[in-house]
């Protein structure tokens, strides 16, 4: 029997040696930086669900351990500003797409970026959504910022929209000094340059560790 394409065992590597790191006895050692605290745990797309798994088991021992976890759903915060555009802008752009992409694919996914990247792009989009959240959960439980994990998931609903490495540039210096860990769909390419969804062409414009 030959290997799997894309072992699972690689994500739960990930996924361990994250844990270690974030409840290490001097405190969360995910980044030498104590005012950038971001890393990236990086797997292949096609993990997604061993993903969400060992992202469950990852919550229950961290909380075992007395820290906070706050989720961040990518898609969920998506979804929530397209809907907040109203019932007729949501109606006419699915119209709108189907209409084109009958003439050509390409052009209906053109057409659903035009309408979705300027709702969820800048410092201002989905980047603002995440940052209200931590702070929110900061102004809970201010004596455990050091010990609240924000982990943002669901990027690939994010796909063909908008860049991973932009938001995390946009939430720099916005994370109320909260660990902040992104679970990246894509390739890496390199020591610091990853592919996202590895369709994209690299980007090298990543500061923060790379799990695994």
């Amino acid at each position: 029997m030959t290997d799997p394409l894309f072992p699972k065992h690689a994500v739960h590597d990930a996924f361990a040696a994250l844990r270690v790191d974030l409840i290490a006895d001097d405190g969360p050692r995910i980044s030498t930086m104590r005012n950038y605290r971001f890393a990236l745990l990086q797997y292949n797309p096609v993990n997604e669900y061993a993903v969400r798994q060992d992202t469950q088991r990852l919550f229950s021992d961290l909380k075992a351990s007395g820290w906070e976890v706050l989720p961040l759903d990518l898609q969920k915060l998506m979804l929530k500003r397209v809907a907040a555009q109203g019932d007729d802008f949501v109606e006419k752009v699915i119209a709108m797409e189907k209409r084109m992409a009958t003439i050509e694919t390409s052009r209906g996914l053109g057409y659903l970026k035009d309408k979705i990247t300027p709702l969820i792009e800048g410092p201002n989009g989905i980047a603002a959504d995440c940052s209200r959240e931590i702070l929110a959960h900061v102004k809970k439980h201010p004596e455990k910022v050091d010990r609240t994990l924000a982990l943002i998931g669901r990027a690939g609903s994010l796909y063909p929209f908008f860049r991973s490495s932009a938001l995390l540039r946009h939430l720099d210096g916005q994370t109320h000094n909260v660990p902040v860990v992104l679970l990246y769909p894509g390739e890496r390419r390199g020591p610091t340059s990853l592919s996202f969804m590895g369709v994209l062409d690299p980007d090298s414009d990543y500061r923060p560790r790379i799990y695994p």
